[in-house]
């Protein structure tokens, strides 16, 4: 079973004279759907974080353990990911549905390349359910509407903000964000975050030039957070082990990659 989405009226334009965190994201992992503007401002951020790359990575990588732990050893079946971005190796809906066929995916994303890029994300077991709708994560409560057409909320789903409230720059108004999301799941849902951090002790001190230079050049404005204010969007949640650590490091075994500024973690709603 598949859904299919045509762009709203209300979608961002497609601006190929600015550098979108979208593409450079693509750029950074190696990918394609990106222009000369991306690759010339993700190259920029690179010459001031050298890690960057490895940050991508990963980033991906985690949300590949992530899906995995959560299909395979916690039973998940159902999971909003919210900032997919656009589609690569390895999303989503491929890794839960390979453990288990009848899992039920929403992607959100209001970005228009990822939304001509959506078909490639809506491939998906016949067995289960891939769908994508074209939201903001400024808007919870219209994301879970739309959510529910494909996802049963009085059972267990994941949510996962990865990499994506880092573009939401007012603190209060990203945890609002995150309870009202939480606050629709049951108990025994999830949430599956990453987040970039300045934190010198994890390598984030280059962080802030390169984010300066982003917001100057590229869109949407970006921010890192420290440790402490990324903990509490897990207020009232209870950390899987090993809790909140650079995203490499999670569950990444005895060859994990080395630590990056950027943390993650994966919380279960009591």
């Amino acid at each position: 079973m598949s859904e299919s989405h045509t762009p709203t009226s209300g979608s961002a334009t497609l601006d190929t004279g600015v550098a979108h965190n979208a593409r450079v994201w693509n750029y950074w992992i190696g990918g394609k759907d990106n222009y000369e503007v991306d690759q010339q401002v993700g190259g920029h951020v690179a010459s001031i974080i050298p890690v960057i790359r490895d940050i991508a990575r990963a980033d991906r990588d985690f949300l590949g353990r992530a899906v995995a732990y959560l299909t395979r050893e916690r039973g998940v079946r159902q999971f909003l990911d919210i900032g997919t971005g656009l589609p690569t190796a390895d999303n989503t809906h491929e890794i839960a549905q390979r453990i288990a066929p009848e899992a039920r995916i929403v992607y959100v994303d209001n970005d228009p390349i990822v939304l001509l890029h959506a078909r490639t994300l809506l491939t998906g077991a016949s067995e289960g359910a891939t769908a994508y709708i074209d939201a903001d994560v400024h808007d919870p409560d219209a994301i879970v509407e739309r959510a529910s057409a494909t996802l049963d909320f009085s059972k267990p789903v994941a949510v996962m903000l990865l990499g994506i409230l880092n573009f939401v720059p007012d603190t209060e108004k990203a945890r609002e964000i995150v309870r009202r999301l939480m606050a629709e799941v049951p108990s025994g849902s999830f949430l599956v975050l990453t987040h970039p951090t300045s934190d010198p002790e994890v390598g984030g001190e280059l962080q802030v030039p390169a984010m300066e230079f982003w917001n100057a050049n590229a869109t949407p404005p970006i921010t890192a957070r420290g440790a402490a204010d990324i903990s509490a969007f897990f207020d009232g949640l209870e950390l899987v082990e090993p809790g909140l650590v650079p995203c490499s490091r999670w569950r990444a075994g005895s060859g994990a990659d080395p630590v990056v500024p950027q943390y993650g973690a994966v919380a279960v709603k009591p």
